[in-house]
């Protein structure tokens, strides 16, 4: 073996496990033992594949690792579904566990307004008491792929705000509902799925993956991560407790440290979501343009003080009279992106203007039905 090809293997981080890889790795064959298979990379006496090959190991299936590492996907034994094994431990979210199992049974489970993410199964370690393993269904950001239509994106944000709603009128604060806990299932878009690491990828990490859009095929979306969220009970209301600070450091009563309802922060957390990606330029998540529609209900949404601010039930309800004043041409109408160069716009804009005739032809609804996905 060359000298080059020694620093391939050494230098790269793909070449040995790290960190939370190595609790998984010991779990190996305990998960195997539960239906669950882990990727050749964790698998106890993992050689990298590329060993010898004067190339980078990031190249390979197996040299993909992980970020967060208390998540990691594994192949369900009975079905071949690829799923997702999240590790939770319960000192530090102790009502996590109740809380999802409460949300994915029952009526609850059943209940088309309910867009929290379901629990498929539960594990608990032999050797950890304080740990469990949930098993989820493996899912990919909201934003993954773009948005193409306006129709789309309001059919976005029909579903967060009702799966807010949801929680809010079964008397649970989520906490956290910022753009990292709003996700998709992204079965109807990606026929043979993708690899867990990367969405554009395959998952034999040979070639890219592909996808349909929205509109032929609707999806789902999903609010997840219930680590800080609480249920209520009715003689709780209005409940007032000390914040907890979420990943959106920008909530206006957090900034005081003071006890307060969890209720209306949510309802800034979600408009705040709503402003960053649709009507903040100088955002750096921002990359849509011409959402002016819903600047009013954001702009009651994010207001400074708690108190001020709508209901889930006021929010919904505003966000419906919006949608029905959007005429099938504007919710048909292409997404512009904010760094779009004009020669690109152009050509874009006619390709949409054919695949939307099509989809005119095929009677689809300019607002993805997700009753059908």
């Amino acid at each position: 073996m060359n000298s080059k090809s020694m620093t391939a293997i050494k230098g790269g981080p793909a070449a040995q496990l790290a960190g939370d890889e190595h609790w998984w790795k010991d779990h190996y064959e305990w998960l195997n033992q539960q239906g669950y298979q882990l990727r050749p990379r964790y698998r106890p006496g993992w050689r990298p594949s590329w060993l010898g090959i004067d190339r980078l190991g990031v190249e390979y299936e197996d040299g993909q690792f992980i970020v967060r590492g208390a998540v990691l996907d594994a192949t369900r034994a009975s079905d071949g579904d690829v799923v997702v094994l999240k590790r939770i431990n319960r000192l530090d979210h102790p009502y996590e566990e109740e809380l999802t199992r409460y949300l994915s049974s029952g009526s609850l489970a059943s209940d088309p307004r309910n867009h929290c993410i379901k629990l498929l199964d539960v594990l608990h370690p032999p050797d950890e008491l304080n740990i469990v393993i949930f098993v989820l269904p493996l899912l990919l950001p909201f934003y993954i792929p773009y948005f193409v239509t306006f129709g789309e994106a309001v059919d976005f944000i029909q579903q967060v705000l009702e799966g807010l709603k949801f929680l809010h009128d079964n008397l649970i604060a989520h906490r956290d509902c910022m753009f990292m806990n709003i996700m998709l299932d992204p079965k109807p878009l990606y026929p043979n799925l993708f690899h867990p690491t990367d969405p554009a990828r395959s998952r034999d990490w040979k070639g890219s993956s592909k996808h349909y859009s929205r509109t032929t095929h609707p999806v789902r979306y999903v609010i997840i991560d219930f680590g800080i969220s609480r249920r209520y009970r009715p003689e709780d209301l209005p409940p007032c407790e000390p914040p907890i600070i979420s990943a959106d450091k920008s909530v206006p009563e957090n900034q005081k440290g003071e006890p307060c309802n969890p209720f209306p922060t949510d309802v800034y957390l979600i408009g705040n979501l709503l402003r960053e990606w649709f009507l903040q330029v100088y955002s750096c998540l921002q990359i849509y343009v011409d959402f002016g529609f819903i600047k009013p209900l954001v702009d009651d949404m994010v207001q400074n003080d708690p108190e001020k601010r709508p209901s889930m039930d006021v929010v919904v309800s505003h966000f419906e009279e919006i949608t029905k004043s959007l005429s099938g041409w504007k919710l048909r109408s292409r997404l512009k992106m904010r760094s779009e160069w004009g020669v690109v716009r152009f050509f874009m804009s006619v390709a949409h203007v054919v695949r939307t005739a099509t989809y005119i032809l095929r009677r689809l609804d300019p607002i993805p039905a997700c009753s059908k996905c």
